[in-house]
């Protein structure tokens, strides 16, 4: 698996290559957010992105918004800001996880392997049926697309996942738990916070709030005969 890692230090960014490399990983580094920019537009797309947030030339949020507008590749932060404020901040650009320093390697390759397989589990179409273009709102698992009132609108790879899962039964209502188990992980041990911040997200993006309920005390659902969705299969 190819890895980017964004990390100015090098006293953290040697060892850690140096353990990734002994766990089969191939590793790239970048010491700057300009080289990891760079490196995403013309070299070998990586398959995981590890963003360090204190580099010398570019905010490491502002690095997460313009990675994420560049590729949907998985983008975990790694850094040593633990506040929940700034892991709600890095989550909402676009982050799929957030890991604070110090941790461990063993830690650190669980999740890199969780957020390959959360990016990897979008069924594929088997082409039987089209989609339906004069619903108002348009989810396409197969391309990862959306279309709301006919106008195409840029997800993050998570507020994808979270719009999916809702559109596969739209009216009815998705727990939190279920929510957070299936586009997140069942481990999920970080902020619950993350959800809430990802469906106003949301929300902001399809430009009608109403698109997304909220049940009070159980989860979210999306508005009944909002959605058509491309038929999947394994």
């Amino acid at each position: 698996m190819r890895v980017l890692l964004v990390e100015d230090d090098d006293t953290i960014a040697s060892p850690l290559q140096r353990g990734l490399a002994r766990e089969g990983f191939s590793v790239d580094r970048q010491a700057t957010g300009n080289g990891a920019l760079e490196s995403v537009r013309v070299g070998a797309a990586p398959e995981v992105i590890l963003l360090d947030l204190g580099l010398p030339d570019i905010d490491g949020f502002e690095l997460c918004r313009e990675l994420r507008q560049l590729t949907d590749v998985p983008v975990i932060v790694v850094t040593a800001r633990g506040d929940e404020v700034d892991r709600v901040v890095g989550l909402e650009l676009g982050a799929d996880d957030y890991v604070v320093k110090p941790f461990g390697l063993r830690e650190l390759v669980a999740r890199i392997r969780a957020v390959s397989r959360r990016s990897s589990n979008a069924p594929i179409s088997n082409g039987s049926e089209d989609l339906d273009h004069d619903a108002r709102l348009v989810v396409d698992r197969r391309t990862r697309e959306v279309v709301v009132d006919g106008r195409d609108v840029a997800l993050t790879p998570k507020e994808f996942d979270l719009l999916a899962l809702l559109a596969e039964d739209p009216g009815a209502v998705c727990s939190r738990q279920r929510i957070l188990d299936e586009v997140w992980d069942p481990h999920w041990y970080g902020p619950t916070k993350t959800l809430d911040v990802h469906v106003s997200s949301l929300r902001r993006k399809l430009g009608d709030p109403a698109l997304v309920e909220t049940i009070r005390g159980v989860g979210y659902r999306l508005q009944e005969g909002s959605a058509a969705r491309h038929v999947v299969s394994r």
